[in-house]
């Protein structure tokens, strides 16, 4: 059967992968109601395309943090990617560069900064956790820099790991063929066995609860890095994102995964992006699963998206392939959706472009 979107690749990934991965990829947290609003609300986004516009060529590159790429399509830090496929993040860095897009690689990556830099040229981002011994964390800031990593995603929303059931229910652990491998000189590279979720205990033991704003600036004295703050949810963290020095914010809730019954990443976006107000570029990390779904993140100010699950339940089901064709799939949409809505360049595409619930609920108020 031929795959004709991205949404696809999941129950094939579902079909091969153990039921342990599978659901440490797939889940959420808790009643898992963010999980399914980071698609839903995508779906209350509606259309006001432009007609009789020559969209006989479109131009989708774009530039981030200085760095050009050929969509503003990114892939987002998602961990441990050889459980998925043995060629893991090799797989994700060559498919990136491939795209001519960037790669985020996430902290817990079953490859290290050196491994996925020796694929070959390619823009990347490092993610980071900040361990509870600040030595770790400078020794891998170092390590990403030095391996030509160009700028750091600083998670900000796990100080502790949200509770997925299904990690609890299937004992979830590291297969003992793999290894945390940034973390593996320092003894930090194994998960124990756990009588819950492994990586739960393991965040509890390694991952620093105190974290704070003035680790953001902390993290300014060890780097050249550019900074970015990735899961900001609200106006008033925006901001402080902004004083602490961020280079720019990305809107995530974690891929629903941490604290449940945030809103959807699509319905905070536009009360970051007002909060900005154009100092630093906001993107959004969370349910993109089509052309459209990009189309309407940068209507609402987005400077780009990345995607997570796709690139992992692609991996599992094709390898490197798998990801090139999601990376493929969502720009042809992308561009179409461009074409459609009379858009020939990212900056065409404006806020006039979509209508809102907030918009409708407005009209109506008014009425």
């Amino acid at each position: 059967m031929e795959i004709t979107n991205v949404m696809e690749y999941e129950a094939i990934a579902k079909q091969k992968l153990p039921k342990m991965v599978y659901d440490y990829y797939a889940s959420g947290a808790e009643d898992q109601w963010t999980l399914k609003e980071n698609r839903e609300a995508f779906s209350r986004i509606l259309f006001r395309p432009r007609i009789l516009i020559d969209v006989s060529r479109i131009d989708m590159t774009t530039t981030v943090l200085g760095f050009n790429i050929s969509m503003p399509i990114m892939i987002a830090p998602t961990a441990m990617q050889k459980m998925a496929h043995p060629d893991g993040e090799y797989a994700t860095a060559r498919a990136a560069s491939a795209a001519g897009t960037i790669m985020t690689l996430s902290s817990w990556a079953t490859s290290s900064v050196e491994e996925v830099a020796s694929t070959g040229p390619g823009i990347r981002f490092f993610q980071l956790y900040v361990y509870k011994d600040r030595n770790v964390v400078s020794q891998l800031v170092r390590r990403a820099e030095r391996a030509g990593f160009k700028a750091i995603a600083l998670t900000v929303d796990t100080p502790r790991l949200g509770r997925r059931e299904s990690d609890i229910k299937n004992r979830f652990t590291l297969p003992p063929f793999l290894t945390l491998k940034n973390f593996e000189g320092l003894d930090l590279g194994k998960m124990d066995e756990s009588n819950d979720s492994g990586l739960a205990s393991y965040v509890a033991g390694q991952i620093d609860r105190t974290l704070s704003w003035k680790d953001v600036k902390w993290l300014q004295t060890i780097t050249s890095m550019p900074i970015l703050v990735k899961g900001v949810l609200t106006a008033e963290d925006t901001r402080l994102a902004i004083q602490a020095g961020a280079a720019g914010i990305i809107v995530s809730n974690h891929g629903a995964r941490q604290l449940d019954y945030v809103p959807a990443t699509i319905s905070a976006l536009e009360e970051v992006v007002k909060a900005a107000q154009g100092r630093v570029p906001v993107f959004l990390d969370g349910g993109v699963r089509r052309g459209t779904d990009v189309f309407k993140a940068l209507a609402l100010g987005a400077s780009g998206v990345f995607i997570g699950r796709p690139v992992v339940f692609s991996l599992a089901a094709e390898g490197e392939a798998g990801i090139r064709k999601v990376l493929q799939m969502l720009r042809e949409e992308f561009e179409l959706t461009m074409a459609l809505s009379g858009c020939t360049s990212l900056k065409d595409i404006t806020r006039n472009h979509i209508v809102t619930e907030g918009d409708m609920n407005r009209t109506i108020s008014r009425l």
